[in-house]
């Protein structure tokens, strides 16, 4: 699976962003995509993600704010981000696992190249 992710940006605290992953290559069925961030200095974290089909998982500093969500018709999964801050400035990694443990990027096969979304205060 190839994944191409888009949207980033610079954005003021308040504004709000859609990233995109495009995926091709390997069948895009039974795939569980998550979003994942790291800020300079900081590891890379868990943002969001969407098994196939079931209860979707999001970082308790987005719940409310982020949304994900995927159209396997166009094996395409978005993240809409509202009233970003400051603190979501990151890179922006899309990822594609067949494990049902989402949250842990180890279990992640197949990354993007990432997006760079940065917010201003």
């Amino acid at each position: 699976v190839q994944l191409q992710a888009s949207g980033g940006g610079l954005v003021q605290a308040g504004d709000s962003l859609r990233l995109s992953c495009a995926a091709s290559g390997r069948t895009f069925s039974g795939v569980a995509m998550g979003w994942f961030r790291q800020a300079p200095g900081k590891e890379r974290e868990f943002v969001a993600a969407i098994p196939w089909s079931g209860r979707i998982y999001y970082a308790d500093s987005v719940k409310g704010r982020f949304t994900i969500s995927r159209d396997n018709a166009k094996n395409t999964v978005y993240l809409q981000m509202n009233n970003l801050k400051p603190e979501d400035t990151a890179v922006y990694y899309c990822a594609a696992s067949r494990s049902d443990i989402y949250r842990d990027l180890r279990q992640y096969d197949y990354w993007g190249q990432g997006t760079q979304v940065t917010v201003s205060s």
